[in-house]
């Protein structure tokens, strides 16, 4: 499905109108233009259309809660709309080169299909969250359509809901299913593919304490992920960051 922090609030602010923006495009069709370069249904984000409704607008507020760890210069991986057969592999070797760990939001078709990837994942020391069924925008659901979406995806007790789309109905649904929602505090935009060292600039400058920083394993060609996320290891254990997992 650029950071808010290292930048002036000014230009911060503009940032987060501009990624609300991308996060709800193409929301109304449920597929993306080009689904080869993002997740079947829809990527975490995609080219711009014109946005949802207020209600639908993603939350971009830092994620708060039990999920976390306390303490230190931690930062949470996160990695959205996989398992992939290509994707997956590749992240976690580089995660595994770095003694690293993340949180993979997978989506229930996907895992349904690789049920190796997900054990793999697991296997690893990794954690796992539920990103729904198939990635639709859930505010624009019935009832039951959302209830499916929530309740028949992976088991965990995190939910990231697509495209970052929430609303009160959303999340009370999730509550309804044990879980707590999940959201982002970085997001590089790697969805775009927009170049390794922008992705590694981007999620450099918003890293900080306890960050969540939102990447992706499936959804199309994510070597450009798998690169940066090696440089950005690489610079954030250098500062003196560990890399733990989201209590999923």
């Amino acid at each position: 499905m650029g950071s808010r922090f290292g930048l002036p609030i000014g230009l911060a602010l503009g940032a987060a109108v501009a990624m609300a923006c991308l996060h709800t495009a193409f929301a109304s069709e449920g597929r993306p233009a080009n689904a080869s370069e993002t997740a079947p249904r829809a990527a975490a984000t995609t080219p711009v259309k014109p946005a949802a409704s207020p209600s639908a607008t993603p939350s971009h507020a830092p994620s708060a809660g039990p999920v976390k760890q306390a303490g230190g210069k931690v930062v949470y991986l996160t990695f959205d709309d996989g398992p992939d057969p290509h994707w997956t592999p590749e992240v976690l070797a580089v995660l595994q080169a770095h003694n690293a760990h993340g949180t993979f939001f997978m989506l229930a078709e996907h895992a349904n299909e690789h049920p190796d990837l997900v054990d793999q994942v697991r296997s690893a020391g990794n954690t796992i969250g539920n990103h729904s069924v198939s990635h639709p925008q859930l505010p624009k659901l019935s009832p039951a359509q959302l209830h499916h979406q929530i309740a028949d995806g992976v088991r965990s007790k995190c939910f990231r809901p697509p495209y970052g789309a929430t609303n009160a109905a959303v999340r009370a649904e999730i509550r309804r299913n044990g879980m707590q929602q999940v959201l982002w505090d970085v997001d590089p935009q790697d969805w775009a593919r927009p170049g390794t060292s922008t992705i590694v600039r981007r999620a450099l400058a918003g890293a900080h304490p306890g960050a969540i920083i939102l990447m992706h394993d499936g959804g199309g060609n994510r070597a450009q992920t798998v690169a940066a996320l090696d440089q950005v290891l690489t610079t954030l254990s250098a500062r003196g960051y560990t890399f733990a997992t989201l209590s999923c």
